[in-house]
């Protein structure tokens, strides 16, 4: 089988990394000139543990299921990481209550070593802490995003994957059974497949459109959410992540550290209706506000500007967060065709049960 992915960001070469290891040929279609520019590149780098999302949904079954799998992963293929830990924390009891309810989540999501605590136990691990409960999840960890992506490139290339980079598809259409496909690019032509996976992030939507079988009407909206991060320029002052409790859009900002021992805080939720980067300075007052919840010895001039993502969200403010959207041929009855929308946080935790779930039903 000829299978063709559509973006090699972490999720593209998770997906196409276990089509490949099915024994079909592969092809990932990159409009950029490198792995993971997207997305991939512009996130907390975190292992997530999986308490937060509803019962039942695609989130919850694959954060869960994807971050044990990643942990194996990142072990048997030499990628840098850290089970570092994390707490929630809460500052009054109304969010008590919530980190009371995310840890009872949790639990029905399967998530391991998930424990409250009081506010002497979490400030006795972290002494810079400030909180009236937190919510101990120790499966909770960091990653080299980019070691990670190597990683499945290595694999995927291994098994006779390629990867076309700046090479942008311009159309698709359905004839005798097969897709031919049109790319952009100087090398680019029409191309036969007998599946796509579309796996293009923030393009998604704009590439969904462009396959003539697929109904228009199934392309969901696209809405952005910026996230900035401020990076902060004294000594890192905890040892593993600290969360606040949720606020809508986010997990609010909270403590990321790296593998290099560097702090940073973020991200925010900032809506938008373009693509751009730019930290502006002056979101550091709200910063300072919300971290000081929990941080309260936070430095005056202690943050500066480092850098953004944006989330491909399906909903919008003052809307019920979606869950991940795979549309198969199950649902939209277009044979060899899978569309993956929404894929954002925790979609690097999930991407290899993402993956393995994928290349399932290409290969049914």
């Amino acid at each position: 089988m000829q299978v063709l992915v559509i973006g090699a960001g972490v999720v593209g070469l998770a997906v196409a990394r276990a089509v490949a290891l099915r024994g079909h040929d592969v092809i990932v279609a990159e409009a950029e000139n490198a792995i993971g520019t997207g997305i991939s590149s512009r996130n907390s780098e975190v292992i997530h543990g999986g308490m937060y999302y509803p019962t039942g949904s695609l989130r919850a079954r694959h954060c869960v299921a994807g971050r044990r799998l990643l942990y194996a992963f990142c072990g048997s293929h030499g990628v840098p990481h850290r089970q570092c830990g994390k707490l929630i924390v809460a500052t009054d009891a109304t969010e008590t209550e919530k980190i009371e309810a995310i840890a009872a989540q949790g639990k029905i999501n399967d998530v391991e070593g998930l424990a409250m605590m009081t506010a002497q136990a979490a400030r006795a691990l972290e002494p810079h802490l400030f909180c009236t409960a937190a919510l101990s999840s120790p499966e909770t960890g960091i990653i080299d995003a980019h070691a990670y992506m190597l990683a499945l490139r290595g694999d995927l290339e291994d098994a006779g994957g390629v990867i076309a980079f700046n090479t942008p598809v311009a159309g698709a259409r359905r004839k005798a059974g097969q897709w031919h496909v049109s790319f952009g690019g100087a090398d680019g032509g029409v191309f036969e497949f007998d599946a796509i996976v579309n796996c293009a992030g923030l393009s998604a939507q704009r590439v969904a459109r462009t396959i003539e079988d697929y109904p228009a009407a199934r392309v969901p909206k696209l809405v952005l959410a910026k996230g900035n991060y401020f990076s902060f320029t004294g000594r890192p002052a905890f040892s593993r992540l600290i969360y606040p409790a949720p606020v809508h859009g986010g997990l609010g900002v909270h403590v990321t550290l790296d593998l290099a021992g560097r702090m940073r805080f973020g991200p925010d939720v900032e809506w938008t209706d373009r693509e751009y980067y730019l930290v502006d300075p002056k979101r550091a007052d709200v910063f300072y506000e919300r971290i000081r919840t929990y941080f309260p010895a936070l430095p005056d001039a202690s943050l500066a500007p480092d850098y953004a993502g944006i989330r491909p969200k399906l909903t919008g403010p003052g809307e019920p967060a979606a869950d991940f959207l795979i549309d198969a041929p199950a649902q939209h009855g277009v044979p060899g065709l899978m569309q993956m929308f929404g894929i954002e946080s925790p979609g690097l935790t999930s991407s290899l049960s993402l993956a393995e779930g994928v290349a399932n039903m290409v290969t049914a």
